[in-house]
């Protein structure tokens, strides 16, 4: 496992118009975990790791129902502050194991971050798009339904799903864009870092503060290019997929606000958006199996792949 750095271990919708008001799932009674005690328990190990490009950290791991295909997909993007030094994918694996068993292929990316060498812009951000675009390489042999993936991702790699939507609208420019990005039918962001620059401003430090935006993105410097414009997912809006923004109400890491804002900017937009919060919840129990909260988070993915 990475080194935990200080900063986090001290921690251990809607219509076209209007969003849809927060629903309230059942109450989460326990103090809320921390990535620690997630990745204490034992973990099941995934039905095959499969490379996306010639980067050691350029591969998925693939998990596959044991039902006959075609199967529904859903893609997870792991966080921990697109940094290097905190747990990838393996935060994942709890939710992996859950989803396979019931039903669906799960396709979960590493992906180079901050303090690994490519790390950062644009590597980052061309890592996720690579291994997205990649189930098509490997949908035949597997059985994928490439007319069926949602897309997750929790904290960071919340940022990082709802960017994966908002792909085709990337400014022609941008050396992040891509012909022909992987359509998806919606996304389901999991207590995720949705507006890079409202979290640079307003975010508790708990990532690190700043200048782990500046590490991800670029220091926004005065007639430079804009940081945020092909990077954060409000930018970019409307995406024109369906959205439903997942916070929990004890999450002292990307507290609350950030996910009903930013639902409330995307469905100003005309983007359907719905922005949950569920109550008794902290950070990490979204990505628990065993939360009381998680069959609210199975009710997201259901009503986007069913």
């Amino acid at each position: 496992m990475r080194l935990m750095t200080a900063a986090l271990a001290g921690i251990l919708a809607s219509t076209a118009c209007a969003p849809s008001p927060a629903l309230i799932a059942p109450v989460e009674t326990r103090a809320p975990i921390t990535f620690s005690q997630l990745l204490a328990r034992p973990r099941t190990v995934p039905d095959e790791r499969i490379a996306y490009g010639p980067d050691a950290l350029q591969f998925g791991e693939l998990w596959l129902p044991r039902r006959q295909g075609p199967h529904p997909v859903i893609v997870l993007i792991h966080g921990g502050c697109w940094r290097a030094d905190l747990p990838g994918l393996e935060l994942m694996d709890y939710m992996a194991a859950d989803l396979r068993d019931r039903g669906y292929a799960v396709w979960n990316l590493e992906y180079r971050r901050i303090g690994h060498p490519g790390g950062g812009y644009p590597g980052t951000f061309r890592d996720v798009a690579a291994g997205v675009d990649h189930m098509r390489t490997i949908a035949a042999q597997h059985s994928l339904d490439l007319h069926r993936i949602a897309v997750a991702g929790h904290s960071a790699g919340g940022h990082l799903a709802l960017w994966t939507a908002a792909r085709d609208r990337l400014p022609a420019e941008s050396p992040l864009r891509t012909a022909r990005p992987l359509p998806v039918r919606g996304v389901v962001s999991l207590a995720g870092i949705a507006d890079l620059d409202a979290y640079r401003q307003t975010g508790p430090d708990a990532c690190g503060g700043p200048s782990v935006i500046d590490g991800l993105v670029g220091v926004q410097q005065p007639g430079g290019r804009n940081v945020f414009a092909d990077t954060s997912p409000p930018v970019l809006l409307p995406l024109g997929d369906r959205q439903v923004v997942i916070s929990g109400a004890r999450d002292a890491i990307v507290p609350p606000r950030f996910g009903q804002d930013y639902a409330a900017a995307a469905a100003q937009k005309g983007d359907r958006a719905d922005s949950i919060v569920l109550e008794g919840a902290g950070h990490f129990e979204l990505i628990d199996p065993t939360s009381a909260v998680w069959p609210r988070v199975l009710d997201a993915f259901a009503g986007l792949l069913r």
